[in-house]
């Protein structure tokens, strides 16, 4: 492989690129490293091109279904993005041979696709390992039934085929060297955390108050694990049982509970107390977030999210936000004396904690420090970058 880059092929199914972030500050590092990029993603609102060139890292998208729900619209969403992932591979690997398959998960399937290209031509395969799918599964139905075992045995083939695993936190990576019977010294921690050099916080951006003297955020995904609900109660309970009518809300993001979250927001009346933006990046997304006084995390306490790291809450530590969250374990290994920690399913603990934030602003001051300080001495991407690197020398090391 001397002579040339090594040549990087990114699978990401779940969101496009560069939206979703971790898969775009993994791509670009590698590609100022010197190696080869390209990113094989799904389309979106906004993401709609087949094929392009940004920041030097070739992008290829593929369509897929609407929005599945169950297991056969899964299976039908699955079904096509390995299709369009196969066919984009052999395009990409006919224009020279590809050295290293970067899976995404979700979904834990995308081992069909890269197993060819490792037995018949040595490709390594990295494992980037960003949920639980079977944890998140029973999230999202609160049940576990023939397709979460279906998902378990998914993972551990998947597993099996990557030459190196990078696990978001040390819970995943309990679960790669457990269940996924990976050897230690091929399992290495990569957070998904923002680039400080340019996620940082601006000066605030008075008109997204909306005219009221505080305002509380929210940026992720809304599905049904990610605890919106459970966000507008504890409006309802900040605006009607607490009686201030000075705070709002800024919730940013899509998914498929927005329209339900909507709606509860409107049976409540709050609905003029909260803004939902739809999906942001860039610029208004940092504006946005640098105006919101405290942030938020309503994440209820599952055995998905107890394990998971959340991006949104190394966000608001990049921002110099406090934060408020339900106490997760890995929650709170992220934001350590930067959060206030709420017992699980205390709606009126959450918005009372947000209260008391608004209401000592000594107190927010000093919890944002605390978390800037903690994101830039132990967590930004300067300190995974290094990380991701150990694991790819690790990959093109490996020879089985």
């Amino acid at each position: 492989m001397t002579g040339r880059p090594t040549r990087v092929v990114i699978i990401v199914e779940n969101l496009p690129v560069p939206f979703d972030r971790r898969p775009w500050r993994e791509a670009t590092t590698l590609l100022a490293a010197g190696y080869d990029v390209a990113v094989i993603c799904p389309k979106g609102p906004s993401f709609e091109e087949d094929e392009l060139i940004v920041d030097g890292v070739r992008i290829l998208r593929h369509s897929l279904p609407s929005e599945p729900s169950g297991p056969s619209g899964y299976l039908r969403e699955y079904a096509a993005a390995l299709r369009a992932e196969w066919r984009l591979l052999r395009k990409i690997n006919h224009e020279g041979r590809i050295d290293v398959i970067h899976m995404c998960n979700p979904p834990d399937l995308l081992f069909l696709v890269a197993l060819p290209f490792k037995l018949f031509q040595g490709t390594r395969v990295v494992f980037d390992h960003h949920d639980l799918s079977p944890e998140l599964w029973e999230a999202k139905y609160g049940k576990r039934g023939p397709f979460y075992w279906c998902l378990l045995v998914a993972e551990w083939l998947t597993f099996r085929t990557a030459d190196v695993v990078m696990s978001t936190n040390e819970s995943y990576r309990s679960v790669a060297t457990g269940r996924g019977s990976c050897k230690p010294d091929s399992v290495f921690i990569v957070r998904s955390s923002p680039d400080g050099s340019v996620f940082r916080a601006v000066a605030p951006v008075e008109r997204y108050r909306n005219g009221r003297r505080s305002l509380v955020g929210y940026v992720g995904a809304i599905d049904a694990q990610d605890g919106l609900d459970r966000l507008v109660r504890a409006v309802d309970h900040i605006v009607h049982t607490r009686q201030r009518d000075d705070v709002g809300f800024c919730i940013i993001g899509s998914g498929p509970a927005l329209e339900s979250t909507r709606s509860l927001a409107n049976e409540l009346s709050v609905d003029s107390f909260v803004e939902f933006t739809g999906r942001l990046w860039g610029t208004e997304l940092v504006e946005r977030l640098s105006t919101c006084d405290v942030c938020i995390d309503p994440d209820p306490k599952t055995p998905f999210n107890d394990k998971s790291t959340m991006t949104k809450v190394l966000e608001y530590m990049a921002l110099g936000k406090p934060v408020v969250q339900f106490d997760l374990v890995e929650g709170r290994r992220s934001a350590g004396p930067a959060s206030l920690y709420v017992d699980d399913g205390d709606i009126e603990g959450l918005g009372d904690s947000v209260l008391a934030l608004l209401d000592n602003p000594q107190k927010r001051s000093s919890m944002g420090d605390a978390g800037l300080s903690r994101f830039t001495e132990q967590l930004e991407w300067r300190h995974q970058s290094k990380e991701l690197f150990r694991a790819y020398e690790k990959a093109m090391r490996r020879v089985r």
